[in-house]
């Protein structure tokens, strides 16, 4: 009776988990997707233009990107709820304060401030459910917290846009309060106390410096490249001096007893592989936000809601298939589900790469639809396999390495679909009609379609 007592009260204990992490990581997705809808207004208010604002994008990007692996690190270290309810606590703090800002540096401060917090949380949520579901259960309870993800992706836009039309853009910063303050409560309540770091190993924090500044050159490069042009001096410079930081990382985390990288975990076929899965996938994703807009508006000439509305055909599918995929791979391996899923998504890119200024926006949305289908099918697979395949006092780093994979994956996306799209525009006879400007959407999600192949090989080989 005891025991009976003792396991209904432990399955209670890891759903609460599960509710919290998911109220947490829904939290996070809307505030990414809520906050770009309010770009434009913000513009106007502070009177600035797209150059500036475009910082308070990216400044977020390059300090959450910079940081997870470091704070996943650190959560191995001094517990995964600590650092946890620390990220909360700043990034509900730092949403006050972006929503108070009365000038363009002020707010992208305090975004900066906003991200730290965000990676606190990035890096250690995937961590915190590994450790409290059994592998049996691994892959669905990744998959909810998918789920959350996306339901966060889909209802922000419309929230935002509902926000900063009927109050002002502020409210769109005040909307985390809430949502926050909920889930430091059900975290701070439900998520069990760490009780086996190895608190003995010191902290790297000349690995961690190394990389911050690696990789924050690194994806700065990659982010303002399609933009200052590749050649660019500036460029030129990121990216060598990205390569000479992260060189030096690589060089003095392969001598340390205590790495805040441990490289051995590159070693598993099934660890690497899925790193690099989940990398490519990511890159084909972000493609499709970044340029779909583009192609719906101007090239469609759909508004801004109708364009939003239609846009979220592929969240709500990946909402959907998520937990089912992931649940599906507890009982039958991650393998298969994910080759589908990769191999589902190469081909939802081949069909929006057939995408004309006549095609009807059914087909369009069963396309989008297809995308979604196929990366819901692989992403909780995919994650499932990555995060146990880590050793247990080595989760958070394994959780920062996913994070960091996604953000990569994001930039490098969004870098490689620019160039691609802008050196074909730039090449044409025509740079301004719509033949040029199909052509360039064509190439663009046809080569993503391709890299999606390439995912569906190392999805495949990985447990060989």
């Amino acid at each position: 009776m005891e025991i009976e007592k003792t396991k209904t009260q432990s399955d209670v204990q890891k759903w609460m988990t599960l509710i919290a992490i998911g109220t947490g990581t829904f939290m996070a997705a809307l505030d990414g997707s809520i906050v770009n809808i309010s770009l434009p207004v913000i513009s106007q208010t502070f009177n600035v233009g797209v150059a500036q604002i475009e910082w308070v994008v990216t400044i977020y990007l390059l300090v959450v990107s910079g940081l997870l692996l470091s704070f996943g690190r650190l959560g191995d270290l001094r517990g995964h709820k600590q650092i946890y309810l620390i990220g909360f606590f700043v990034f509900v703090l730092s949403s006050i304060f972006c929503g108070l800002a009365s000038s363009i540096p002020m707010l992208i401060a305090f975004r900066a401030v906003q991200a730290l917090g965000a990676a606190m949380i990035a890096s250690n949520s995937p961590a915190i459910l590994t450790k409290s579901f059994p592998a049996s259960q691994r892959g669905q309870a990744l998959g909810l917290q998918a789920t959350m993800t996306y339901l966060g992706l889909t209802v922000g836009p419309s929230l935002g846009g509902f926000l900063t039309q009927h109050f002002s853009w502020r409210s769109v910063f005040y909307a985390n309060i809430p949502v926050g303050l909920a889930a430091i409560w059900l975290s701070y309540r439900y998520i069990r106390t760490d009780n086996e770091n190895n608190t003995a190993e010191p902290f790297d924090i000349r690995g961690a410096l190394l990389f911050i500044a690696g990789l924050t050159s690194l994806m700065l490069g990659l982010n303002q490249g399609h933009v200052l042009g590749w050649t660019s001096p500036i460029i030129l410079g990121l990216l060598i001096t990205a390569g000479i930081f992260l060189a030096i990382f690589i060089a003095l985390e392969l001598r340390v007893p205590s790495p805040m990288l441990d490289l051995t975990l590159f070693r598993h076929p099934v660890f690497s592989l899925s790193t690099i899965s989940a990398v490519l996938n990511y890159i084909c994703i972000y493609a499709i936000i970044f340029l779909m807009p583009f192609y719906l508006i101007n090239g469609r000439e759909l508004s801004s809601s109708q364009a939003g509305l239609l846009l979220t055909a592929q969240p709500v599918v990946m909402a959907v298939v998520a937990p089912i995929s992931g649940t599906l791979s507890d009982k039958f391996g991650a393998r298969i589900p994910g080759m589908i899923g990769m191999g589902v998504l190469s081909l939802g890119m081949f069909m929006l790469s057939r995408l004309g200024s006549g095609t009807p926006l059914l087909v369009v949305g069963l396309s989008l639809a297809l995308v979604g289908f196929g990366t819901g099918t692989f992403i909780s697979p995919n994650n499932s396999a990555l995060m146990g395949s880590a050793p247990r006092q080595r989760q958070g780093i394994a959780a920062g390495i996913l994070a960091t994979a996604r953000n990569f994956g994001m930039v490098l996306g969004v870098g490689l679909a620019g160039a691609i799209f802008n050196t074909i525009l730039h090449n044409h006879i025509d740079p301004g009609s719509a033949e040029a400007l199909s052509s360039a959407f064509q190439s663009t999600f046809l080569v993503a379609s391709g890299i999606a192949l390439i995912g569906v090989f190392t999805t495949g080989v990985r447990n060989a």
